[in-house]
């Protein structure tokens, strides 16, 4: 695959400009949603104001941008990419559904653009692609102080793309290892604010043993203390109930689900991977059929219209998360529309 800085390089981009003229030039284009839609949606925005704002536009090509947004609920300017849809520009009065795409582990907003197609898929979709940076937070506000990456996504960013943007209520979240956790936490968690739902090669149960495991392991090599983030397992079961997608089925009525992964086997799409890179990816990616089985199992007992692929062979490793984009985009297109 292509470097972020290769993919970069062809592109024309704004950082030659002041941020002030930036903002001038963009302005009538990256307008409010409030202001295309009357004034009675202008008082709603600035009464549930969040205190986030977009302090600088990068664009990288007529339909892809980066934002830095000041997130109030972060204490801290964060990237976000988003991707057009190819209406945005010349239709100011319409609104557009969006998809939220997340990263997973020890990696970062460019990593959708930079592993995978998504922006030839988005081509002729009018939708809203938003990649925001999850950094290595688990994509919860955390329990003892810190990051609240939930906050951050869930309402600054959402009301951000309603007002700036001209997002409408039509939602869809996919991600991938930890990305598709927070995917599936967001959803257990904001019932009836996503439509459709995919999480390719993620954990689901904070419950399974192996994910403990894991997360204290993981955690630790990123200098994380995992009580920081949900507290201590035993004391405050509560929080870590609160944030296990397993333990909320019934959260997920009224959105539909898809579930992905390999089973841990080296295939043709691994060929050229260092034999380091292909263990963890294998280790990493067996232990995830079996729960996800089960996690679909319990979702169909509560109504809820869940699909799966589990894939052999296959590994924890993008050339399978491409594939799975690929499988997965005309379902959430239609979803969205």
């Amino acid at each position: 695959m292509p470097s972020a800085r290769t993919l970069l390089s062809g592109r024309a981009r704004l950082t030659g400009r002041s941020l002030l003229a930036c903002l001038l030039l963009l302005a009538p284009l990256y307008g409010s949603a409030a202001a295309a839609a009357g004034n009675g949606t202008r008082q709603a925005s600035r009464s549930a104001d969040t205190g986030a704002r977009i302090t600088a536009f990068d664009e990288l090509d007529a339909r892809t941008v980066d934002l830095t947004v000041r997130s109030r609920a972060m204490r801290a300017s964060l990237p976000v990419r988003v991707i057009l849809p190819k209406s945005w520009k010349s239709e100011r009065e319409r609104t557009f559904p969006t998809l939220y795409m997340l990263h997973g582990g020890d990696d970062d907003y460019t990593s959708w653009t930079r592993e995978t197609d998504v922006e030839a898929l988005a081509d002729n979709a009018e939708v809203l692609v938003v990649m925001p940076e999850g950094g290595n937070g688990y994509y919860s506000d955390w329990y003892a102080g810190g990051p609240r990456w939930e906050t951050f996504h869930t309402v600054e960013l959402v009301r951000l793309m309603e007002e700036r943007f001209r997002a409408n209520s039509s939602r869809a979240v996919i991600g991938l290892s930890m990305g598709g956790f927070g995917a599936l936490n967001y959803v257990a968690r904001h019932p009836g604010m996503f439509r459709y739902v995919a999480a390719m090669s993620s954990y689901i149960d904070l419950d399974d043993p192996t994910v403990r495991f894991l997360l204290r392991l993981g955690s630790a090599m990123d200098g994380i203390d995992i009580k920081r983030v949900w507290g201590d397992p035993t004391r405050h079961e509560d929080i870590w109930q609160a944030h296990n997608p397993a333990a909320r089925p019934d959260a997920f009525l009224g959105t539909k689900v898809h579930l992905s992964a390999g089973d841990g086997t080296p295939g043709p799409l691994d060929e050229g991977r260092p034999p380091s890179a292909l263990l963890v990816g294998s280790y990493a990616e067996a232990a995830l059929p079996a729960p996800l089985t089960k996690f679909a199992e319990s979702l169909r007992s509560a109504g809820v219209d869940v699909s799966t692929n589990l894939y052999e062979p296959g590994t924890h490793s993008w050339p399978y998360w491409q594939r799975e984009l690929h499988s997965i985009w005309p379902a959430v297109t239609e979803e969205l529309s």
